[in-house]
């Protein structure tokens, strides 16, 4: 298993956060600057052979947007396999649609808080 991402790896990284989707977007901008519960995030953060949305370092937690193709077969295997993964390297992972960014902004805040209050008494 690679735990370093390679150059290309990190190049896809930099395109994905050059052009990111509204809904990723708009979270960026509420979780940027240590603006929900004081945790740094950072986006578009490659985890080899990932790449994840947003991830907290400080508390091993990512945090990933799903849109429609998410919701396809395909997409759900997809990302019971990576949600595995990712549990296995001990990082906790947390997803939310595009839908409930756009109309629940506030309920998808206080859901990321819950969770980081968990992983931080746990510690």
């Amino acid at each position: 298993m690679q735990n370093r991402p390679t150059l290309d790896q990190r190049r896809f990284a930099h395109r994905l956060r050059a052009s990111q989707t509204d809904c990723e977007q708009m979270l960026w901008q509420r979780l940027r600057a240590r603006q929900v519960a004081g945790l740094k995030f950072r986006r578009q953060v490659p985890i080899p052979p990932f790449v994840l949305d947003f991830y907290c370092v400080e508390l091993r937690l990512a945090v990933e947007l799903d849109g429609g193709q998410h919701y396809e077969e395909a997409g759900e295997v997809h990302d019971r396999r990576r949600t595995l993964y990712l549990q296995r390297l001990g990082i906790e992972v947390v997803r939310f649609s595009n839908l409930e960014v756009i109309q629940q902004m506030g309920d998808v805040l206080e859901q990321i808080v819950r969770i980081a209050e968990d992983l931080r008494s746990r510690s």
